[in-house]
């Protein structure tokens, strides 16, 4: 049965790697029937390119980003689509073969959702290397609610810097929510793993993806994790807290450390504790100052929207 597929992608001033990120598109064996790039008015050649490579552009306000919103911008403009995969412009295919491989599960009708291993970018440091290799295994999964009990909050992980959904199953749901900080793809695994369907995991369809994070990008990231949780309590009632599975990612890291680069243990113990301090500002985000969350938050425009 023929599926109508199409692709969506937020950019902003995606700079020197966006004309390999669109020749490695074009190189896919999965063809797709529509691309849409939903640009953040960049002032470099980001929406020329997109066009010259015949992508749809769509150009909105910087200030009307919203990872949610802005995402089901997407599936409103992709409604003729039967499947549609979302991207960031940093994530970069591994192969031709990265897209057919996202979508295969989907000949099971109870998979509502994909997504595919983020390798580390060639130029990895270690503490970003080793956090792709402990989210994104080798290993393929099908997880449903039944999962919930042995992996707990874990079992609604997914990425949206390379997914792909059902997109009729993603209405059933809303959607992705309009007021979010992040966590918008963690949102839409959970509502759809209570609605009863299944997300898939495809450890063959590969990306390299990876950030190396400063000590201050890493706490305003675990900062806005943390207003997420908070803004969306329901997750954690429905499936547990985060900080088991924190702790599991730091044992994890100093292993990995200890046996490639142990100088960089002191570096992931300081990191370790910003990131959960970060966190637990962020679930107490209610109590603190507007002018102080604009300081502490990575994505401030969402606290000035």
């Amino acid at each position: 049965m023929s599926r109508k597929i199409g692709l969506i992608v937020p950019t902003l001033n995606a700079g020197a790697e966006w004309h390999d990120w669109l020749n490695r598109v074009k190189k896919q064996t999965l063809e797709l029937d529509r691309i849409i790039v939903i640009d953040s008015s960049s002032n470099d050649s980001t929406a020329d390119l997109s066009r010259e490579a015949g992508c749809e552009v769509r150009v909105i306000l910087r200030s009307d980003f919203n990872h949610g919103t802005t995402r089901q911008m997407g599936a409103d403009l992709l409604a003729d689509m039967d499947i549609i995969i979302y991207m960031t412009q940093d994530a970069l295919l591994s192969d031709s073969f990265a897209l057919e491989r996202l979508v295969v599960p989907f000949e099971d009708l109870s998979v509502a959702a994909t997504y595919g291993r983020q390798l580390p970018h060639i130029d990895a440091g270690s503490i970003g290397s080793h956090a792709r290799l402990f989210n994104y295994p080798n290993r393929s999964t099908v997880r449903d609610i039944s999962d919930a009990d042995k992996f707990g909050i874990k079992v609604a992980f997914i990425s949206n810097s390379f997914s792909a959904y059902r997109r009729i199953m993603l209405n059933e749901i809303g959607g992705f929510p309009k007021d979010n900080i992040f966590g918008e793809d963690t949102y839409v695994a959970a509502k759809l793993l209570l609605n009863n369907k299944k997300i898939a995991y495809c450890a063959d369809a590969l990306v390299h993806h990876s950030h190396d994070y400063s000590f201050r990008q890493d706490f305003r990231r675990c900062f806005d994790i943390g207003v997420f949780h908070s803004r969306e309590s329901w997750i954690l009632q429905k499936f547990g807290r985060a900080e088991g599975e924190g702790k599991k990612f730091v044992f994890s890291e100093i292993n990995y450390l200890l046996k490639n680069t142990p100088w960089m243990i002191p570096n992931a113990f300081l990191r370790s504790f910003l990131k959960y301090f970060g966190y637990k500002m962020g679930l107490r985000e209610k109590r603190i100052p507007l002018f102080l969350k604009l300081r502490l938050s990575m994505h401030r425009g969402y606290w000035k929207n």
